[in-house]
C-alpha cells in the first residue's frame, strides 16, 4: 500500500478489493510484498507445450486423458486454459518451509517469466515465512481459479506453515470454504524434535470453491467397519448396532426425562446435550413395548417428562421383559437386559453406503457425521512417510533421493472423498508422482476413469529433471508392472509427456497443429484484463467438433479459429465468414464474430480480426515491433 507506483498500474477491480480487504471487519492477513504477490499470476506469460513421445507411456485412451507436464508450475498453470474451471481436485504437497532447501524466485518480483530460480532461503533468513508466502501465494490464486465451482483443494502442509498457509487460504478461498484440516500420522515411532515435543503428524488443509456445491463421498465399507453390527432381535430390518439417543447440542424442548418401563427409573440426556428426536416419536417407540404413557411436569425444572400413564407397576415391567423376548425390538431399547439407559438402533442398511469420514474426537457410539471439521486419520488409515518412501523404492529402485514422500494410501483416500468417478485430478508440485499413482491405482480397483495433470520441474539448477528421470518413470513402472522390487502387475492406462517451451514465439506458432493452436489462442485471448476469460466450446449439438468456433466470452461472442495446421486454411475468406455465421447462429452466440487467422480477405463491422502470429506475440508480452519473432536457443 506504500507503493505508489504500484498502485497507480493496479486494476480497478483490485483497489476496491483491496479497499475493502483494509476497512472491512475481521481478519487481514498483510505481509510484505503481498501486492506483488498477487499481481505476478496475472503477468505469467503462457507457454506453448512439446510433446515428448519417447517418455509418454500406456494406452491411447489414458495418453488421450493424461498428462505430465514438466516446467515451472506457475507457467504451467498459465498455459492450462482449456483445463481452467474444469478441475475438481487439486491435490499436492508443495515445498515445506523448512530452512534446508527452500527456493524462493525473487526475480520474479520484477519478471514472473525470468528463467532463472532464485536463491535457496536458508533456515537463519529473517524473512523465511514471507519469502514462503511469497511464493505460494500467486499459486494459490492460479490453483483456485483451475476449479470447477464444486472443486476441492486439498494441500499437505507441516507445522512449521501451517498457520500461514491456513490465512492464505481463508482469504482465497473464504473461511466458510474451509472443509476439513485433516491430521494424519506420519510415523508410528515418535521422534522429539528440537522442542522436545514428540511430533508425528502432518496435515492437509481442504478448502471447497463453493461449499454449498461440493460433495464429499463416502469411503467403502470393509469388514472391520460392520463388526459392531449384528441382529440379536431378529429384525426384518437387517443388521443394527446401538445408537445415542443424546444429541451433541441441547435444546430446552429436548432436555427432559423419559421413565423406563423396565425399572422405573427416569434417564436424562447425556452430560450438555438433548434428546435427539421429536418427544412424539419417543412417545410412540416407548409405548410399543406395552405401557401408555404421557407428558407429565415432575419438578426437576424441566419440560414436561415423559412418564407411564398408570405410574410404575409391576405389570408394566412384565409386559416390556415380554416384549423383549420377542423378534424386532421397538427403534428406542433398554439394554439385552433392560436395565440401561434409552438407546436407538442404528441400521446397517440406512447409513448411506460407504463410510462417512469420522472425526477423531467423536465418541464411537455418536451418529456419523455429516461434515468432517478437524479430521485425524490414525496411520493404519492413511499411511506413514516412511510407507511412501518404501512403495517409491519398491518400484523405482534405491537411489531415488527421496526420503519424504506421501503414502499411497493418504492421497487415495483424499481423492476418493473429492475426486467423481470420471472426475480430473491436478498436482501442481507432483514430485515422484504419488497423485498420478493413486489415480492410476483407483481405476484398477473400480470401475472409475479418473484423470490426472501432474506438473512437475524437478531441480534445473542442479541439471535434475527428475519430471523425467523420476516421476515418468515410476508412472512407466505402475502401468508396465516393471516395478524394480518384481511385484508390480500392469495396470491399464496411460499419459503423455510435455514440455513447456521457453516461449511462444513466431516460429513455434506458425508450425502448430490445430489442437495445440486452440490451446494458445484460448491463452492468447484470455492474458489480457481488457478481455474476459474464454471457455472452450469443443463440440456442436451433434457431438462433432465446430471447423471454425472454439471459444466464447462472457459476453457469449464466438472466438474462431481459422487454421486447419501449417499452410493450410489459415485465412479469413468470404467462404470462411459465411461458415462462422452458420456456425454462431447454431451455437445461439452473439453476432460479433472474433477472428484468429494468419490472413484476411474481407472487411465487415462485425469481424473482430486477430491476426496469427503477430496478435498472440502481443498478447504474450511480445512488442512485435522491436522484439525478434523467434528465439535463438
Amino acid at each position: 500500500m506504500d507503493d505508489l507506483t504500484e498502485l497507480e498500474s493496479l486494476p480497478v477491480e483490485q483497489l476496491i478489493e483491496m479497499i475493502r480487504e483494509k476497512t472491512g471487519a475481521g481478519v487481514n492477513l498483510s505481509f510484505p510484498g503481498k501486492v506483488l504477490a498477487r499481481q505476478i499470476g496475472r503477468r505469467v506469460r503462457p507457454r506453448n507445450q512439446r510433446l515428448v513421445k519417447h517418455l509418454s507411456a500406456g494406452d491411447e485412451h489414458g495418453r488421450s486423458r493424461n498428462m505430465i507436464l514438466e516446467g515451472d508450475n506457475l507457467q504451467a498453470i498459465a498455459s492450462l486454459y482449456r483445463e481452467r474451471g474444469h478441475i475438481d481436485m487439486i491435490l499436492t504437497d508443495p515445498p515445506y518451509n523448512t530452512g534446508e532447501d527452500f527456493r524462493y524466485n525473487d526475480k520474479w518480483d520484477k519478471d514472473p517469466n525470468d528463467p532463472d530460480m532464485g536463491e535457496f532461503v536458508g533456515s537463519d533468513d529473517p524473512a523465511k515465512h514471507t519469502k514462503w508466502m511469497k511464493f505460494m501465494y500467486p499459486r494459490l490464486q492460479m490453483m483456485r481459479a483451475m476449479l470447477k465451482p464444486s472443486g476441492v483443494l486439498a494441500i499437505c502442509i507441516d507445522n512449521r506453515e501451517l498457520f500461514h498457509l491456513g490465512q492464505m487460504l481463508d482469504e482465497l478461498f473464504g473461511e466458510e470454504n474451509r472443509l476439513a484440516i485433516i491430521n494424519w500420522q506420519k510415523t508410528a515411532a515418535p521422534r522429539s524434535d528440537k522442542s522436545g515435543v514428540t511430533t508425528t503428524t502432518e496435515y492437509v488443509l481442504v478448502y471447497a470453491r463453493d461449499l454449498a456445491r461440493t460433495k464429499t463421498a463416502s469411503l467403502d465399507r470393509t469388514d472391520a467397519d460392520n463388526r459392531r453390527y449384528s441382529n440379536v432381535d431378529h429384525d426384518s430390518g437387517g443388521m443394527w448396532r446401538e445408537g445415542n439417543l443424546t444429541a451433541r447440542t441441547w435444546a430446552e424442548k429436548g432436555d427432559f426425562a423419559i421413565q423406563s418401563p423396565f425399572t422405573g427409573e427416569m434417564h436424562y440426556p447425556a452430560g450438555e446435550g438433548a434428546w435427539r428426536h421429536p418427544k412424539r416419536n419417543i412417545k410412540t417407540w416407548l409405548e410399543q413395548w406395552g405401557s401408555a404413557y404421557h407428558e407429565k411436569t415432575i419438578g426437576d425444572g424441566k419440560v414436561k417428562a415423559l412418564v407411564l400413564k398408570d405410574g410404575f407397576q409391576p405389570e408394566s415391567a412384565e409386559r416390556a421383559k415380554k416384549r423383549l423376548g420377542e423378534p424386532e425390538w421397538p427403534f428406542i431399547w433398554f439394554g439385552r437386559d433392560g436395565q440401561g439407559r434409552p438407546r436407538t438402533k442404528t441400521y446397517l442398511e440406512q447409513i448411506k453406503k460407504g463410510k462417512v469420514p469420522v472425526t477423531y474426537w467423536a465418541d464411537e457410539q455418536l451418529d456419523m457425521p455429516e461434515e468432517l471439521g478437524s479430521t485425524s486419520w490414525d496411520f493404519e488409515e492413511s499411511g506413514r512417510s516412511s510407507d511412501g518412501a518404501n512403495e517409491l523404492t519398491a518400484i523405482v529402485g534405491k537411489g531415488h533421493g527421496f526420503t519424504t514422500v506421501k503414502p499411497l494410501k493418504l492421497m487415495m483416500k483424499l481423492i476418493q472423498l473429492w475426486v467423481p468417478a470420471h472426475g480430473t485430478v491436478l498436482d501442481p508440485f507432483a514430485g515422484s508422482g504419488t497423485t498420478g499413482h493413486a489415480v492410476l491405482a483407483l481405476n484398477a480397483m473400480a470401475e472409475t476413469d479418473r484423470r490426472f495433470i501432474l506438473i512437475e520441474q524437478g531441480r534445473p539448477e542442479s541439471k535434475d529433471s527428475y519430471a523425467k528421470t523420476l516421476t515418468a518413470n515410476r508412472l512407466k513402472r505402475v502401468l508396465s508392472g516393471d516395478w524394480a522390487n518384481g511385484k508390480g502387475q500392469t495396470v491399464a492406462g496411460g499419459f503423455t509427456f510435455k514440455v513447456l517451451e521457453k516461449r511462444v514465439d513466431a516460429k513455434t506458432l506458425l508450425l502448430m497443429e490445430r489442437d495445440e493452436m486452440i490451446d494458445t489462442v484460448i491463452a492468447s485471448h484470455s492474458s489480457t484484463g481488457s478481455r474476459r476469460s474464454a471457455v472452450l466450446i469443443p463440440m456442436d449439438r451433434d457431438g462433432e467438433p465446430y471447423t471454425y468456433l472454439v471459444a466464447k466470452n462472457a459476453s457469449n461472442e464466438g472466438i474462431y479459429l481459422v487454421w486447419s495446421g501449417a499452410n493450410s486454411n489459415t485465412d479469413l475468406t468470404e467462404e470462411v465468414y459465411e461458415a462462422i455465421n452458420e456456425e454462431a447462429n447454431t451455437a445461439g452466440l452473439g453476432d460479433v464474430y472474433h477472428v484468429y487467422s494468419r490472413r484476411n480477405f474481407l472487411v465487415t463491422d462485425d469481424v473482430i480480426w486477430y491476426q496469427i502470429p503477430d496478435r498472440i506475440l502481443s498478447d504474450f508480452g511480445l512488442d512485435v515491433r522491436t522484439e525478434s519473432f523467434t528465439e535463438e536457443g
